[in-house]
């Protein structure tokens, strides 16, 4: 599963016309868990770009470190920790491209997940409020996760949940019944997604180089037979 985020470069105008009201789109070629991040939301009727902090922090939660980055898509319906902001607390995380790591025989090698064309992605999310006093409060989320596709399963066996652009409105609209919000729980289409492997100084999640995005083997995509 994904724990670094690549965000650079990223035209949402065009893949989301509507929104508005934004803050500066947080990037980053490294971007790790416990540090804010750039997500979309539906609030009153308007989609809007706003910073939020990575790892759910529900109000019951006593140690930071223990905020998950990442929720299963199979148990969101059976964890309090997600199920009610998974009823109704949904959003994206645009990004260019994430990290996963390949286990090998001595070592992991990481993986740039992006579009085959390198376009953006909008990951499914979801998040929740902590109110620090009356006025104060700080906003989290979580990644969702689903099963591999065939395609990428030779890397990892889970991958953020990637929302169509055509289905954002239908994810984000908090009155969508959870048997619409399930059909998007699904893994990504063969064809849409590809990775290529890179420096390992990736690892390290003070390295900030443009580097990070850098190939340095081919690319896995689905090949149509």
């Amino acid at each position: 599963m994904t724990g670094r985020l690549h965000v650079q470069r990223l035209t949402l105008s065009r893949l989301v016309p509507s929104l508005t009201d934004t803050e500066p789109l947080i990037e980053s070629p490294n971007l790790a868990p416990r540090q804010p991040v750039s997500a979309i939301r539906l609030e009153q009727g308007r989609l809007r770009l706003q910073r939020l902090f990575w790892g759910l922090t529900p109000p019951w939660l006593k140690v930071l470190d223990h905020a998950p980055h990442c929720a299963r898509a199979e148990t969101l319906n059976q964890r309090a920790m997600f199920s009610e902001a998974f009823s109704a607390r949904r959003c994206v995380i645009p990004v260019s491209g994430f990290y996963v790591w390949k286990i090998q025989a001595h070592s992991k090698q990481p993986y740039l997940v992006t579009h085959v064309n390198r376009g953006p992605l909008l990951l499914g999310a979801l998040w929740c409020r902590y109110h620090t006093t009356l006025s104060a409060f700080t906003d989290s989320t979580a990644l969702i996760s689903v099963p591999a596709n065939a395609c990428l399963s030779s890397l990892t066996d889970r991958l953020p949940v990637v929302i169509p652009p055509e289905a954002l409105m239908r994810w984000l609209d908090p009155t969508t019944d959870l048997e619409a919000l399930n059909a998007l729980l699904m893994p990504a289409p063969l064809e849409l997604l590809g990775a290529f492997p890179v420096s390992k100084h990736v690892n390290n999640p003070a390295y900030q180089s443009s580097s990070c995005a850098h190939p340095v083997g081919p690319m896995l995509r689905w090949a149509v037979p």
